[in-house]
């Protein structure tokens, strides 16, 4: 008997099989194995799963939001009892560390928990009228069915990220994730069900964005896209929701500088930078992509820096004591060695890595050693060019305003980090940096309580706290004409 899973889509309460027939191998990124099979869904089997979440939406929104709330705190215990199953599959389809895994599933139970605590904020307004005997009363109130589109690096806390706010606020939803690690979220299906979710308010669909996708975004049943993912697909979904005129919120690529002045704690900066750019193998859309160094520091900074890096255990997943996975794909393997070739090709040095890793145990699976290039110049490929991966180039620096002119040298504005102790310099950055999100004196990493918002190439609409949740809501105006 066959050990691999087989997946269905999740529509209207109810596993289905796809009327085309095929189904999607799903592989381990460390060995390169079949792990799963989901279903190569229809464009026509999405259209239908809108129909039945526009259905449900109309007797969703109609609960009070306390109540939706209600199921949804159930929904996160469930995800929580159930960390290992959910956390070791995202393990096997994602190649992230087990331990980083079981981190994401109790993200996504955090992310959906903290929605649920603005069930009892959605605060309209009562604004005074120009006329007598009337006022103005401004509500916010639910927009309908949302698509929500998810990115592979981290599948099911993205699916909890808009998930939550989407269901609290009084949408339904259908989720699409990406072909490459669609099992942890299609598990929430079987979630949903158990804590009495009503059919329709959440569906899970796999298959190609080309035609499921598509039909999704193009549908005029469809009032809300949500994707994170790269900037091409996202500019594309802009351009297919274009024509309904749907609400478009994105969350798309980053080409994250990471700054240091002379007056850095530099044995702080070394750790952050670390943890910046080689945390899930690189592949974090605010991870730090290319690294500034004060000239007067960077002797110092890069002895440590590369001995660390050096020291980064790749392998086994699993393994409490690995430091790095693999590579989601060997789409994704290949484009790491193309950087690093036309880095070197482009006069930069290989300091460390630059390859797949030496051993048997790396035969198989998409591996890619961590990998820190110098004699970077800002002009070079791998300044501009996402790279997604453990490639980190390396450039030094004299003044803040040549850095500074370096950092805005991007197309891509969703993230920077910056280390120094001055406050002048911290304030100068804080006016002067082109992005939406930046960190002063740590690593990368959002809370759900304040809102990752892209510049430029990196997105619109942005998600997380008050301003994310609003990204949900339509607002609707009543004039009230009373006798006097």
């Amino acid at each position: 008997m066959s050990s691999i899973q087989e997946y269905k889509l999740f529509i209207n309460g109810e596993w289905r099989t796809s009327t085309s027939g095929e189904t999607i191998d799903i592989i381990s990124p460390s060995n390169g194995e079949i792990v799963a099979r989901v279903q190569n869904g229809t464009a026509e089997e999405a259209i239908e799963t809108l129909q039945f979440a526009d259905k449900a939406q109309k007797e969703w929104k109609k609960l009070p939001a306390r109540s939706r709330a209600d199921l949804l705190y159930k929904l996160a215990d469930e995800i929580d009892a159930n960390t290992e199953y959910l956390a070791e599959l995202l393990t096997k389809e994602q190649g992230k560390l087990l331990k980083v895994a079981r981190f994401e599933v109790a993200v996504t139970a955090s992310f959906i928990r903290y929605a649920c605590e603005g069930a009892r904020r959605i605060e309209g307004d009562i604004i005074p009228s120009d006329n007598p005997n009337e006022q103005i009363w401004i509500q916010k109130v639910p927009r309908g069915v949302v698509v929500a589109i998810t990115a592979w690096n981290f599948p099911l806390a993205l699916a909890g990220r808009k998930l939550g706010p989407a269901l609290v606020a009084g949408n339904t939803i259908v989720i699409k994730p990406t072909s490459e690690t669609p099992l942890a979220t299609l598990e929430l299906g079987n979630l949903a069900n158990k804590v009495g979710i009503p059919a329709g308010v959440i569906n899970i669909l796999t298959g190609p964005g080309r035609a499921m996708g598509n039909a999704l975004v193009e549908s005029p049943i469809c009032k809300m896209v949500t994707m994170t993912g790269s900037t091409p697909v996202g500019q594309q979904i802009a351009r297919n929701a274009a024509q309904n005129l749907t609400h478009v919120q994105l969350e798309l690529g980053g080409k994250a500088p990471f700054i240091v002045f002379e007056d850095a704690d530099i044995d702080a900066a070394v750790d952050a930078a670390l943890h910046s750019r080689f945390d899930n193998c690189g592949q974090v859309c605010t991870c730090n992509e290319r690294m500034y160094l004060h000239e007067g520091i960077y002797d110092a900074f890069m002895e440590k820096f590369i001995a660390k890096t050096k020291a980064i255990k790749v392998g086994d997943p699993m393994l409490e004591d690995t430091d790095m996975g693999p590579k989601v794909n060997a789409a994704e393997l290949k484009h790491m060695e193309h950087l690093v070739a036309v880095s070197i090709q482009e006069g930069a040095t290989v300091a460390t890595g630059g390859k797949r890793p030496e051993g048997a145990e790396f035969e198989k699976g998409f591996w890619f050693e961590p990998t820190v290039l110098t004699n970077v110049t800002q002009d070079m490929t791998i300044v501009h060019e996402e790279s997604f991966g453990p490639i980190l180039p390396v450039l030094k620096f004299k003044t803040f305003d040549e850095v500074i002119g370096y950092a805005n040298d991007c197309e891509y504005g969703l993230a920077a980090m910056v280390f120094t102790n001055d406050m002048n310099t911290i304030m100068k950055c804080n006016d002067e940096l082109e992005y939406g999100e930046i960190y002063v004196n740590r690593g990368h990493g959002e809370q759900h309580q304040g809102f990752h918002n892209g510049y430029k190439l990196s997105g619109s609409g942005g998600e997380d706290g008050k301003y994310g949740f609003e990204q949900y809501m339509e607002k609707k105006t009543f004039y009230i004409r009373h006798k006097a």
